[in-house]
C-alpha cells in the first residue's frame, strides 16, 4: 500500500528534474518510494506551473478567489478537463482540493448560493438583453465564467451555455425557447432546421395515425349499426 511521501522539497525537485530529463520514469519512482503515481504526477505539475516553490510546504494555506473556485468546479462538471488538467489550468495545489470543492458544490445549498448561482439545474429568469450583457461581460473578461456567474447572480452552466450559443448563432442564440414547440419558430442553424423538419414530419405522421384510427373506429361503428339493423329486420319478419 503506497504511503505518504516524507521526502524533503529538494529531493522532490531533483526527482522531478530527472523525470523531465528522461533519466527516471513516474513508474520507477512510484515503485521505489512506495507512493502513488498520481502523487509523482502532482509534483511534476506543480514544478511546471510554479517552479521549485511549488514543492515547498507553505506555512499558510493558499487562499483561492471565489471565481476561480467556481470556474474550476464548473469546468469539471461541464467535462472541460480532468481533475489533473483543471488543477494545472487554475494552479490548484492538489486534486483533493478540487474534489472537496466539487463535493461541497453538489452537497451544500449555502455553498452554491455563496458562489454565484445555484446548482446546475436551478436557474433564475433572465431577459434576452440581460443575457447579451452577461455574454459581453464574460467575453471581455477572457471567458471567466465563474467571475461572470458571481457578478450577475446566475449559474456557471448558464453563462457557459449562453456564450457557446452566442458564438454559434449570434443574438438569436440567446432566445429563450423553453416550452416552444419545435418548428414553430425560425430555425437558427442547419441543425435546428433539420430537427424542426423531423419534428414536423413526426407531428404529421401522428396526425395521420390519429385520422386513420378515427376512420377505423367510425367504420367499425357503422358495421355494428348495419348488423343491428339487419337483426332488427329479421326479427320483424318472424
Amino acid at each position: 500500500m503506497p504511503h505518504k511521501s516524507k521526502l524533503a522539497s529538494k529531493e522532490k525537485v531533483k526527482i522531478v528534474q530527472d523525470i523531465l530529463a528522461g533519466k527516471l520514469t513516474v513508474g520507477n519512482i512510484s515503485s521505489r518510494l512506495g507512493i502513488y503515481k498520481s502523487t509523482v504526477k502532482a509534483w511534476i505539475r506543480l514544478y511546471e506551473t510554479e517552479g521549485e516553490t511549488g514543492l515547498i510546504p507553505q506555512k499558510r494555506n493558499r487562499v483561492y478567489p471565489q471565481n476561480l473556485k467556481l470556474s474550476a468546479v464548473g469546468d469539471y462538471l461541464c467535462g472541460l478537463g480532468s481533475l489533473e488538467q483543471i488543477c494545472a489550468k487554475y494552479k490548484i495545489k492538489t486534486r483533493e482540493i478540487l474534489r472537496k470543492w466539487i463535493k461541497l458544490y453538489n452537497s451544500h445549498e449555502e455553498f452554491r448560493t455563496f458562489w454565484g448561482g445555484s446548482r446546475m439545474t436551478k436557474t433564475r429568469n433572465t431577459t434576452q438583453c440581460e443575457r447579451l450583457d452577461i455574454v459581453h461581460y464574460c467575453l471581455a473578461n477572457n471567458k471567466d465564467y465563474g467571475k461572470t456567474a458571481i457578478k450577475y447572480n446566475v449559474s456557471y452552466q448558464q453563462v457557459y451555455t449562453w456564450v457557446r450559443r452566442f458564438k454559434e448563432m449570434g443574438y438569436a442564440g440567446l432566445e429563450d425557447r423553453r416550452g416552444k414547440r419545435s418548428g414553430t419558430l425560425p430555425s437558427r442553424t442547419p441543425e435546428e432546421a433539420l430537427r424542426d423538419k423531423v419534428a414536423q414530419l413526426e407531428r404529421k405522421n401522428f396526425d395521420l395515425r390519429m385520422e386513420n384510427a378515427v376512420l377505423k373506429k367510425l367504420q367499425e361503428l357503422e358495421r355494428r349499426d348495419a348488423l343491428a339493423l339487419q337483426e332488427t329486420k329479421g326479427n320483424t319478419k318472424r
